[in-house]
This record gives structure tokens, C-alpha cells and sequence, in this order.
């Protein structure tokens, strides 16, 4: 049967009144947005309740409920260190960043630079701003059109080019309020079909298998191994990395990055944006771990029940027409073997004296799917026409709903994973057009201009990024893990614009040009120490931040200091 004959009559009118409901709305209550601060400020009239599932819709993309619970199914649920670092940013943005937003009634991030140091180094932190934003909406877009691609059967290119331009009509219409109001019935929806996914995962475990041994069980193939205080810079997710990593390019983000801080800026009032990203403070952690445990939870239900040797459908289908087919057969027979072993070892439950033959089988399943992948790269090298991803894990959960869940859920459960597509690249359309209309456009553009022709001008820079987004979509292939690439991304910009802020918050005899140079010089060393790969990717906040910081006090040093001026020039 094709992936696309499992969604039912049922199925596409829930997911097509949920997206047609989204895009309507969206459009229909913010149409009227006629002046700057309308359509980039959202009016600042936004509670806080709007303001932090804003903030948190911003982040939760598609690529999160995908790529995490498969991220969660291979790796067990250490990934949530990553975000221990969140709650201790939120508190250094609530008191040092909002009030100075605030106070100075700026548009972007961005703006403060210019008064603080000089109009260069404004310029140069929204651009890297834009390098890395413009490069990450595409990725946002790119994670569920290969979800579709599977379900449907129909090409990336079409599903992109649909899935960007859902998001350009509500976007380019109505700007910040439209992407805030629009947020909110997003994250209720995604809410409610977590929750589902959830109960529909332990509903459909054998009987006498209970909550709590299904943690055992997890926990006996090391699934439940959340904490990590191991000083490995070899490996990505420990305590350490979550909190001091983790701290810097979450300070990063929501403090500097243009799509979180447009969220906040259209507060009521100083304390609103405050009380909004003290609520994301306090249920952004608990959602991931949540998410990360529904994909334990999927990996529980495939110890009774069959799974492939690799997620990936349009894999599995190459293979099957290549001359590796019957090499691929044996690993799948091999893997149904262990499987079978794993399934009379849980029959009962977990038994502490069955650990290392569980052990055992996970190691030789690990080199199954090890082999299996090489099969699939090498079909890959030979096929020139379409790339052919061997990584699966951001197909797992995506399996799980299409062969598991019952009609109705599976569309409500893709209408999910669009949701989340749509509100994060909202966002991230909506602050990519801000920044260049406020920090380079109108900074730049000669003459007086009236308000309705910078509203005009930002709607015509949605659609432009928007267009932008969905290039780079279209050319984008799957990297070891959709929501690691984002985060790598943001790595390799966000501690030197990060360091950039500081040294404009607390370094007061640090001057523009100093700073400038500064950024320069560590925009180049951080991306060298990436490819040369000397550091895992959360380091390079820390380093990226440290460096600019550094580096700018230091040539500052260097710098002929202005004459003080004499009483009588004064």
C-alpha cells in the first residue's frame, strides 16, 4: 500500500481545515495594520500569555517534532540538556535586555547598536543575523515538506513552493499580529496532539506492559540516561554543555536573534514581555522533555512490534530496485531475528539479568542499521539524479503515526508537524523584513518617507524572504539531523552578535570600530574551528562570544583614545 492511500476522507479535512483555519484567521483579524509600529510591533499591545507561546511557537518549528523524538528514539534522552540552560536566560534577558528595549522603544535588536557604537556595526550584526535566519527558514520549511513527500508521493520542489507561500499570504497581510495571533492556536494544537500521540504510543502496548516498565525498558537499551556530568568536549550533550553552552546560545537567540526579540518587543508594557518569557522559561524545558520521551516511548512500542531496518520509505524503495537488494534482505531477516529475541526477553517485562542480553542485541542491531546505511550511501553515489538519505531519524516518528495511529489522529497529527512548520517560519519571515526594512533600508534610504511606505516596503521584504526561504528549501538535503543543523547554524553567528551586545551593555570605553574589527576577525575563526572540527557546535557560542569580547577590549587598547576637550570647545 502507498504511504498516501493511509490518509483517510477524514484525514484531509482535518488537516485542511486546520491549515485553511491558520492562514484565514491570520489574515482576516490583522488586515487593517496601517502604520510601522501595526505592523512591526504588533501594535505592543500583546499580553503575556500571547507573548510566550509566541516566543515558544517561534521555537517549536516542524523540525522539533520531528527530528526530536527521532533524536530521542536513537540516543535515548540526553538531548534535553541542551536546554538547561534555557530558564538561567530568560532571567538575564528579563532584567538586563527588556528594560533597555523597552526604554529605548526600538524596532530591532539591532537599532540599540547604532546608538551605542556606530551605524557599521549595526549594519554588520543584522546581516549576520539575516545569513543565518534566511538559511535557517528555509531548513523550517525543507522538514515538513519531506513529511509530505512521503505521505503524498508528491515532489520536494511543489511541497516547498506550497508549504512558503501558506505562510507568505497571513504574513505579508498582517506582520507581527498576524504571526502572534496565529501562534497561539498553533501551540493549542500542537499541545493537544502531543498529548494524543502520547496516550495513543502507551495504548497500543501489550496490556500488562505498564508506564513504569516501559521506562524499564527504555532505560535497560540506556534510553533513560537524561543526565550526563562527563567533562568529553567529544560529546554534544552533557550538563556542562546545556548550562554554559546552552546558556549562551539561548541568550543569544532570545536575547539578540530578531524573530524571538519581535515577540517580545510587542508587549504592553515592560512587564508583560517579562511575564511572557518567564512562562516560556518554565515550560519550554518540560515540553522537550515531554517530546523526547513520546520518542522513547515509540521506541518501546517497536521492541513489540516489527520496525524497519531503516525509517526512510524513499531509502527502503531505492534498495529494493537496486542490485544491493538481496545483500539488504539478509540485514533485514538478521534484524528480524534480534527483534523476535528483544520481544520474548520483554514478554514479561525487564529483568535486571537480561540487561546485557539486551545489550548484546542493541549492539548487533546498531551494526545492521550501520551496514544498512552503507548499502544506502553507496546507491546514493551511484544515483546522480535525487539524493538518497540513509539518516532515518527524522522519519521515525512520522512512521509511527502513518502505520499506527487511527483515521483522523493522522491528520490531526500532520496538522501538528505543519503548524509548527508554519509558525516558526512566520516568525522567522516576519523579523527577516523587519530587520532589513528598520536597520538597513530605512537607515539607508534617502528623502523623508511616510509610515504606509515602510509598511509597504516590509511586506514586499516578507515576500522577498519569503522567495529566499523557499529557495534555499529547495535546495537543501537532510544533514545528520534537521533540528542539529538548525542549532549548528545559529552556533557559528550567534555568540559573536551575542558578545557584540554585551560589550554594548557593560563594556562602556569600547568603541564602534573596535568592535567591528572585532566581529570580523571572530565571525572568520569561529567558522574555521566548525569545519576544521576542533569543538562541539554548542561550544562555539561560548567561543564566539569570548572572542569578540576579548579581541574588541584588545584593540581598543590599540586605538588612539580621543583628546578630552578643552572647557573653552565645549
Amino acid at each position: 500500500m502507498e504511504v498516501a492511500d493511509k490518509l483517510a476522507t477524514v484525514d484531509w479535512i482535518v488537516l485542511s481545515i486546520t491549515l485553511l483555519f491558520i492562514v484565514t484567521y491570520g489574515t482576516y483579524v490583522t488586515r487593517k495594520s496601517k502604520n510601522v509600529t501595526d505592523y512591526i510591533k504588533g501594535g505592543s499591545d500583546s499580553k503575556w500569555w500571547t507573548i510566550g507561546l509566541s516566543v515558544m511557537a517561534t521555537q517549536a518549528s516542524a523540525i522539533t517534532f520531528l527530528s526530536t523524538p527521532g533524536q530521542a528514539f536513537h540516543s535515548g534522552m540526553g538531548f534535553v540538556q541542551f536546554y538547561f540552560g534555557l530558564p538561567i536566560a530568560m532571567i538575564i534577558i528579563c532584567v538586563v535586555f527588556i528594560p533597555i528595549y523597552h526604554k529605548l522603544k526600538v524596532y530591532t535588536a539591532y537599532e540599540f547598536l547604532e546608538g551605542r557604537f556606530d551605524l557599521k556595526t549595526r549594519s554588520l550584526a543584522a546581516i549576520l543575523f539575516l545569513i543565518q535566519r534566511g538559511l535557517a527558514a528555509g531548513i523550517t520549511i525543507f522538514a515538513p515538506a519531506i513529511i509530505l513527500s512521503a505521505v503524498l508521493g508528491w515532489d520536494l520542489l511543489t511541497l516547498n513552493i506550497i508549504i512558503g507561500f501558506l505562510v507568505i499570504i497571513y504574513t505579508v497581510s498582517g506582520g507581527t499580529k498576524a504571526v502572534n495571533v496565529t501562534q497561539k492556536q498553533q501551540m493549542i494544537i500542537i499541545f493537544c496532539g502531543m498529548i494524543i500521540a502520547f496516550y495513543m504510543i502507551m495504548s497500543q502496548l501489550p496490556t500488562d506492559i505498564t508506564f513504569a516498565k516501559a521506562l524499564k525498558i527504555a532505560g535497560a537499551s540506556g534510553k533513560m540516561e537524561v543526565l550526563d556530568f562527563s567533562f568529553d568536549l567529544s560529546n554534544r550533550y552533557t550538563v556542562w554543555t546545556g548550562i554554559l553552552g546552552g546558556t549562551f546560545l539561548m541568550l543569544s537567540y532570545f536575547g539578540t536573534d530578531q524573530s524571538q526579540v519581535q515577540r517580545y518587543l510587542s508587549g504592553k508594557s515592560v512587564r508583560e514581555s517579562q511575564l511572557g518569557l518567564i512562562f516560556n522559561g518554565l515550560l519550554k524545558v518540560p515540553m522537550q522533555f515531554f517530546i523526547l520521551l513520546i520518542g522513547v516511548m515509540v521506541f518501546v512500542f517497536y521492541q513489540f512490534n516489527p520496525s524497519p531496518l531503516n525509517f526512510n520509505p524513499g531509502a527502503n524503495e531505492e534498495v529494493a530496485r537496486s542490485k544491493y537488494a538481496n545483500e539488504y534482505k539478509q540485514l533485514q531477516d538478521e534484524h528480524i531475528e534480534i527483534e523476535n529475541a528483544k520481544k520474548i526477553l520483554f514478554a514479561d517485562g525487564f529483568q535486571a539479568e537480561e540487561k546485557q542480553q539486551i545489550l548484546d542485541l542493541n549492539t548487533k542491531d546498531l551494526a545492521l542499521k550501520a551496514k544498512s546505511k552503507v548499502i544506502i550511501d553507496k546507491i546514493d553515489e551511484e544515483n546522480s539524479l535525487e539524493k538518497i538519505e540513509s539518516n532515518d531519524k527524522d522519519y521515525v516518528f512520522i512512521h509511527f503515526i502513518l502505520n499506527n495511529l487511527p483515521r483522523g489522529l493522522i491528520g490531526l497529527l500532520l496538522a501538528v508537524i505543519l503548524s509548527a512548520a508554519m509558525s516558526s517560519t512566520a516568525s522567522e519571515l516576519n523579523a527577516l523584513a523587519s530587520t532589513t526594512a528598520m536597520d538597513l533600508y530605512k537607515r539607508n534610504v534617502k528623502g523623508d518617507r511616510s509610515e504606509a511606505h515602510f509598511v509597504k516596503a516590509s511586506k514586499w521584504f516578507t515576500l522577498a524572504w519569503g522567495i529566499v526561504a523557499i529557495s534555499v528549501a529547495c535546495i537543501a538535503n537532510l544533514f545528520d539531523n534537521l533540528i542539529q543543523l538548525v542549532n549548528i547554524i545559529g552556533s557559528i553567528f550567534y555568540g559573536n552578535v551575542l558578545g557584540i551586545f554585551l560589550l554594548a551593555f557593560f563594556i562602556k570605553f569600547v568603541r564602534g570600530n573596535a568592535v567591528f574589527m572585532a566581529a570580523l576577525i571572530t565571525q572568520a575563526i569561529i567558522i574555521a574551528v566548525y569545519f576544521l572540527d576542533w569543538l562541539p557546535y554548542l561550544w562555539l557560542n561560548l567561543l564566539g562570544c569570548a572572542l569578540v569580547m576579548g579581541i574588541a577590549i584588545l584593540i581598543q587598547s590599540f586605538l588612539p583614545k580621543k583628546p578630552k576637550l578643552k572647557l573653552s570647545e565645549v
